[in-house]
């Protein structure tokens, strides 16, 4: 008799345990055991900061906000590139127990005043403009219809700078006070993620998540106070101020914020001058990178390991990330805001199959399931399901959202991530796409991610993205959206199906083809496939078959 196939369980065994502390004493535990190492480097202004100098700052900023009135519970906005000032807030905020909220340096006023309005934010630091955003003007337009803020600092500003000087003669030891107030289970972050469909959700995250999340990354890529990690993904997301400041500063090492938004030059000069061992991206950033015409000229040897995550990471650029810009323990990480974000990563000892296809295993201290989302019950493994995961990265919930939390967090605690993966024998996962992705052509179950990675090994494909779109035959067909290489003959639909064919099944072969020369994403690298699929529904006439009603 056979025995049954495993379920597609795995929860993640440590000899390592979990931190109990509270992000401020963290840093200062670190800072006390480390001396004067390098803690904060800013490549746009030059500007450094020993781990001494920086606990200094974070401090000052805390005891700023508090001569301001900012008290443990406070919501206080942070809305800017990624800047030293970013950090010192991050840090400070944690200190006093006040309520961080990130606010996304692209939201235009519409969002702010919903982000403003919905946390309840009394306090907002903001960058006075970046790129084509006027921050001022467009506070001035909703400060009105915002009743709770109550001060607005920008940056650089007499009034910012006011904050610093009323922080650093104030006496550390109402700090100190604070500080004994605080549980490292209170909510110190809420961080905005954008559904398909209305309003954003505020995801409410604690010291012990955040904490927690950024030190089990960090020790993923062996981190000490030797490494210097490179930090282009945005602070306003967990990528940036969870995986990259607080894996840094839980192991003591340098962050290097190589410039306010991503350009990808920046990035290189900013590894190869401050011999970086460890640089961060989503997948389009390393594609930016590789694709330099001078990437050959910059010198990457200190580099040793990294992440790429945010959205699927093609294998073959994973590969070139390996090959080419020396990360030989390179990591690939899985998660979502929700869960603080990581639940499961690639390990450095992992062969390299292993690391450059799937997400890796559970992280430690953390459980995951895939389930088949019709019955919620655990499917055998190497059968699609949703990915499902449970333990201390979930989010406390949704902020002031409770019938939202719920959708997505069951009576178990278990987070249902509404994303399909394959689990293993060996208990490693691919994520193969959103279960809303996912494209049934006639019948056909099709998950996009299967044929965007088939079709990197198109020699004149850089990038590429598979939607469906609406048939008034099979229900919905497919359609691809390649990037090509600079110099690369135009691409027709007839010139790609033939590429497919034979080694595609046929009802795996995209119809439609656009070249395109970007994708539309949100600014954390994500694509947006819903804006894919209006565009492409509009430019191939198929508005009556998308009216078509479906059961």
């Amino acid at each position: 008799m056979t025995s049954p196939a495993l379920p597609s369980y795995s929860s993640g065994t440590s000899t390592v345990p979990l931190l109990g502390d509270t992000i401020g004493a963290n840093l200062d535990r670190t800072a006390a055991r480390v001396g004067d190492s390098e803690a904060l480097v800013e490549c746009a202004t030059g500007r450094r900061f020993s781990y001494p100098e920086l606990v200094a700052e974070v401090d000052a900023t805390a005891l700023g906000l508090e001569a301001l009135g900012v008290r443990k519970g406070d919501r206080v906005g942070i809305w800017a590139p990624n800047c030293a000032e970013w950090v010192f807030v991050q840090y400070g905020t944690a200190k006093l127990g006040a309520i961080l909220v990130n606010i996304n340096p692209a939201y235009r006023t519409h969002e702010l005043a919903y982000v403003l309005e919905q946390a309840g934010i009394s306090v907002l630091v903001a960058a006075p403009e970046f790129k084509t955003s006027d921050y001022r003007s467009m506070v001035a337009d909703v400060r009105g219809d915002c009743p709770e803020l109550r001060e607005v600092l920008f940056l650089g500003d007499p009034e910012w700078e006011q904050l610093l000087t009323t922080g650093r003669a104030a006496d550390r030891e109402l700090l100190a006070r604070r500080e004994a107030e605080l549980s490292a289970d209170d909510p110190i972050n809420i961080q905005y993620t954008s559904g398909t469909t209305g309003f954003p959700k505020g995801a409410t995250l604690t010291h012990h998540n955040l904490l927690n999340n950024g030190f089990f990354v960090g020790e993923g890529c062996g981190y000490t106070e030797a490494d210097r990690v490179c930090i282009p993904v945005p602070y306003y997301h967990c990528f940036g101020m969870g995986m990259g400041n607080l894996g840094a500063t839980s192991h003591g090492a340098t962050m290097v914020i190589p410039a306010p938004g991503f350009d990808p030059a920046l990035t290189l000069k900013a590894v190869q001058d401050e011999r970086c061992t460890s640089l961060y991206g989503v997948p389009t950033m390393f594609i930016a990178e590789l694709a330099l015409p001078d990437f050959a000229d910059y010198d990457l040897s200190t580099l040793r390991t990294g992440i790429m995550a945010g959205s699927p990471c093609p294998v073959e650029v994973m590969k070139r990330v390996v090959s080419e810009m020396g990360m030989t323990e390179v990591t690939i990480c899985y998660g979502m805001t929700e869960t603080s974000p990581v639940s499961t990563q690639t390990g450095a000892d992992d062969d390299l199959d292993r690391r450059t296809s799937t997400v890796g295993r559970v992280h430690p201290h953390l459980e995951v399931k895939v389930v088949d989302p019709a019955t919620g019950l655990t499917v055998p493994r190497g059968t699609p399901g949703e990915f499902c995961t449970r333990g201390y990265s979930v989010m406390l919930g949704y902020w002031n959202e409770p019938e939202r939390t719920a959708e997505v967090i069951d009576r178990a605690r278990w987070m249902h991530t509404g994303d399909l993966a394959v689990m293993d024998d060996a208990g490693y996962l691919n994520i193969v796409g959103r279960i809303k992705d996912m494209v049934i052509r006639g019948g056909e179950n099709v998950y996009p991610r299967e044929i965007e990675e088939f079709l990197y090994s198109h020699p004149d494909v850089v990038d590429a993205q598979v939607i469906g779109v609406p048939d008034e035959r099979y229900g919905e067909e497919l359609m691809a959206w390649v990037r090509l290489r600079e110099g690369a003959e135009p691409l027709t639909a007839e010139a790609l199906r033939e590429f497919c064919t034979g080694r595609l099944a046929h009802y795996k072969i995209p119809r439609y083809v656009k070249v395109v020369d970007e994708f539309p994403m949100t600014v954390t690298g994500k694509i947006r496939k819903v804006e894919m699929r209006q565009v492409s529904v509009e430019e191939l006439g198929l508005e009556s078959a998308a009216a078509v009603r479906n059961a």
